[in-house]
């Protein structure tokens, strides 16, 4: 069992947990009690008191839930027992279908249940504190069923179809596999907003008024066409405040939590709005796309080089080499590759997100996006002052303080 495969895998789980800690350490180094100069004028004093709390919890909750999740990672491979559960299971299935979905199955519902009371005292004890939380109990428990439902049907479904491509078509596997979860991907693009939110939010077309006609008027002399701006009552479970663009060509479609609605003030918003319009007309979406297509195509063939090892089986435990052990071995083994490829993407998309804002300030809503930026920042209590090193490790978009200065530049 204790072969090179386990040993890699096993440092790669104790660097990955400990670059990890580190970089939680660098931010909390950043801490202040008195205000940095660069954030006067954005937090008040007392506001500034509250986010350093907030990230003080949230930091040590942090702390707490990863290293549990690291022990628990960590006796799993010690033990084998992702190999023992596989032998376990062969004792009564048989099927090359129903024995992954089995055991990665069982997996999935033993990581909900575990991250579960985590995510119950995140939503009930730190949010709820700091005034976030608008969900109930009755809420939080059906939105985790849902969730867990919805896994198991749409993630049991596309499982099945991969494991029929690799049992028939080993050699051409990751190639059938790749148009598979491609198209997947494109169709949840188009469609998620309307298949899958409503499962969970109710989205209601933005009703006649100065707002919508304000969006309307911009989207028109930007070249833009909308039809579909939909309000999300995000209210319903926190009161943190987003907007996102989704769907591409005729299912283009806007869609605004009501509470940034309540937050920002109407050419706030179409500042917003505009920024993700500059997302479409720069063609970040499209492009994110096909980078998404090119990394799972990579992914997918270097998948196919491990499915079937035996040397990875027995690093976990097992005696015999099979699909679902060899993709939990390489999900290891892919860690490290993972982490470069995110620090790419995270690059292209801060870079994005720096053209997007250059995109609204052009049509002279840059002072508008800045104001809006700010309120939402400071309403959800954002850590505007992180480490360097974990913005460009971690962050997706810039940081406030960075696309400030990037706007003024426009």
């Amino acid at each position: 069992m204790y072969n090179v495969y386990f040993y890699i895998i096993i440092t790669v789980v104790v660097l990955s947990f400990v670059w990890g800690e580190i970089l939680s350490y660098l931010n909390r180094k950043r801490m202040s009690p008195e205000i940095p100069e660069e954030l006067k004028g954005i937090y008040n004093p007392e506001e500034y008191a509250r986010q350093q709390s907030y990230q003080k919890e949230n930091s040590r909750f942090g702390l707490i839930s990863g290293s549990f999740s690291f022990a628990v990672i960590f006796l799993v491979l010690l033990f084998g027992l992702f190999g023992w559960l596989d032998n376990t299971l062969r004792e009564s299935i048989s099927n090359f279908i129903w024995l992954p979905l089995a055991f990665l199955g069982i997996i999935m519902v033993v990581n909900e249940i575990i991250d579960f009371p985590f995510s119950w005292y995140s939503t009930f004890t730190i949010e709820e504190k700091f005034g976030f939380n608008k969900s109930t109990p009755k809420l939080f428990w059906t939105d985790w069923f849902k969730g867990i439902l919805l896994s198991i049907v749409i993630g049991g479904l596309i499982l099945t179809a991969v494991l029929y491509i690799y049992q028939y078509t080993e050699e051409y596997f990751w190639l059938l596999a790749w148009a598979l979860i491609s198209g997947f991907s494109l169709l949840m693009s188009l469609f998620y907003s309307e298949w899958i939110v409503p499962l969970f939010n109710k989205q209601t077309p933005l009703e006649a008024g100065e707002l919508r006609d304000a969006i309307e008027t911009f989207a028109q002399k930007a070249g833009f066409e909308l039809t579909d701006i939909y309000v999300m009552d995000g209210s319903k479970r926190t009161t943190k405040a987003n907007a996102y663009f989704t769907g591409m060509g005729k299912k283009k479609r806007i869609v605004l939590f009501d509470t940034l609605i309540s937050e920002l003030d109407t050419d706030e918003i179409v500042a917003v709005l505009a920024h993700e319009i500059g997302h479409y007309k720069k063609k970040h979406v499209v492009y994110s796309m096909i980078l998404s297509v090119i990394t799972t195509g990579i992914t997918l063939f270097i998948l196919s080089l491990f499915l079937g090892s035996v040397p990875l089986a027995e690093a976990l435990g097992g005696r015999i080499p099979s699909f679902h052990l060899g993709l939990i071995g390489f999900s290891f083994l892919f860690t490290p590759i993972s982490e470069l490829t995110g620090l790419v993407f995270n690059l292209i998309s801060r870079k994005n997100e720096y053209q997007a804002d250059a995109y609204a300030a052009q049509f002279g809503l840059g002072k508008a996006l800045i104001s809006g930026l700010e309120k939402l920042s400071v309403k959800s209590l954002s850590n505007l002052n992180p480490h360097p090193l974990v913005v460009f490790w971690h962050y997706s978009h810039p940081t406030l303080l960075q696309r400030i200065a990037r706007i003024k530049q426009v």
